[in-house]
């Protein structure tokens, strides 16, 4: 009993990105020695978020870093030391918002699971979702299944309550992000069927359903993003369109982007939300939790809230 005890206590101990040098599903060359190190890529940006018809200043951040997942339950796994089957290697992203909408705050994030070997798991595993502000707070989900994803979103609106759906495997805009990272040279083009984003459907309270867009990536001199050269891969569908911009070269650095939809309640207008990146570090950022490591937030040009 008291060795099953330890043991449960250093899995508890086990920090957000244990060493994944034992991590036998990824690959090797520059991608091992940038996405396998010990450290997450942490980038921030200057968010300018369309929200009631207004645009709202703010700020973003995108987290990347890879991790040893579990197939069959859809979390990461503790034993970093798994190597069975069941341990699929993945480029996981958080992704947090924040934003002032008057008086009140609004908080988001999302977490996606994409399977770095997308030549062999051509489908993203999990996302999950909340918002946070004033007047409640949400939470959806998503899980990967044989045939269909299967999403379960709880809300305190009456109309949305909660709900468990399957949704017809498709492409998820919310995995293009972790996409771009690992490949963009697989990014999906042309006319395709993808679900939108849930940062998306949460603030425009729509319906999870597949959706028809048209998809490109162009290569671009300069923008408001970089004066060097760089991708842009945008997205259009129904009233929305939306255009990240990323490094041309590894590893595909996200620059910022921009989203265009309807926003405001009654006649809701057009407005383009903006996000342009401050800084991007390499950190273990899970071990620097002391008031002495808020120096780092300086560095990303974040609030200390």
């Amino acid at each position: 009993m008291k060795n099953v005890t330890l043991l449960l206590i250093s899995l508890m101990l086990v920090d957000c990105n244990s060493s994944h040098s034992q991590d036998h599903s990824k690959p090797s060359g520059k991608f091992n020695g940038y996405w396998y190190g010990g450290k997450a890529e942490i980038s921030s940006f200057e968010l300018k978020q369309a929200r009631y018809g207004e645009i709202h200043a703010g700020e973003a951040v995108l987290v990347f870093v890879t991790e040893p997942f579990s197939k069959s339950k859809q979390v990461k796994l503790d034993d970093w030391r798994n190597t069975t089957s069941d341990n699929v290697s993945v480029l996981k992203l958080n992704f947090t918002k924040k934003f002032l909408t008057g008086i009140y705050p609004y908080s988001m994030m999302s977490s996606t699971f994409t399977p770095v070997k997308y030549n062999e798991h051509s489908q993203l595993i999990k996302v999950t979702t909340s918002s946070q502000e004033w007047c409640g707070h949400t939470f959806t989900q998503l899980n990967l299944g044989k045939d269909n994803y299967t999403l379960k979103s709880y809300s305190y609106f009456e109309s949305e309550g909660d709900l468990e759906i399957e949704v017809p495997k498709t492409i998820l805009e919310d995995e293009l992000w972790t996409r771009i990272r690992l490949n963009p040279d697989q990014l999906p083009t042309g006319r395709i069927s993808l679900l939108p984003g849930t940062f998306y459907l949460r603030l425009r309270h729509q319906e999870a359903r597949a959706q028809l867009a048209n998809a490109k990536i162009e290569e671009l001199a300069s923008s408001d993003f970089s004066d060097e050269g760089h991708k842009r891969y945008t997205l259009k569908y129904a009233n929305r369109t939306l255009k990240i911009y990323f490094e041309s070269d590894f590893p595909y650095g996200i620059l910022g982007w921009e989203e265009t939809h309807l926003s405001g309640f009654g006649k809701p207008e057009a407005l383009t939300t903006t996000a342009k990146r401050i800084n991007t570090i390499q950190s273990a950022y899970w071990n620097q939790n002391s008031n002495e490591d808020r120096k780092i937030r300086k560095e990303l040009g974040l609030g200390v809230d």
